[in-house]
């Protein structure tokens, strides 16, 4: 079993940044690639970027390119997620999600999930 528990959350107003953060515990070595997603109110859940745990390689939703960064620090066991220019439609819960064998934009292919953590951006 892998532990997910994402931090970092908050009230941002329209242009500003957020750093979320993802701490992985338990068998971390089984994993093969980090993801976060997102959920806005009333709405599916949606992908917004994923990293392999141990290349590193990166993919972003086209919304969030150029704009999000997805990175982790493997010695700490962490992902985050570095959100600049944040606009109202960024409004989402947003969720750190653990893959053992896939590195993909599903969101069930991943099988470990977190708790979630509420951005809210103002215009």
């Amino acid at each position: 079993q892998v532990q997910l528990v994402e931090s970092g959350g908050g009230l941002v107003q329209a242009g500003g940044s957020l750093r979320l953060s993802c701490a992985a515990s338990g068998r971390t070595f089984s994993v093969y690639a980090m993801a976060w997603f997102r959920q806005a109110a009333g709405k599916e859940r949606e992908f917004v970027a994923s990293i392999t745990w141990s290349g590193g390689n990166t993919n972003y939703a086209a919304s969030v390119k150029g704009r999000f960064t997805i990175s982790r620090d493997n010695a700490k066991n962490m992902v985050y997620l570095q959100m600049n220019s944040l606009q109202p439609d960024d409004t989402a819960v947003y969720y750190c999600a653990a893959s053992r064998a896939v590195w993909t934009v599903g969101a069930g292919r991943y099988d470990y999930w977190g708790q979630g953590t509420q951005v809210t951006v103002s215009s």
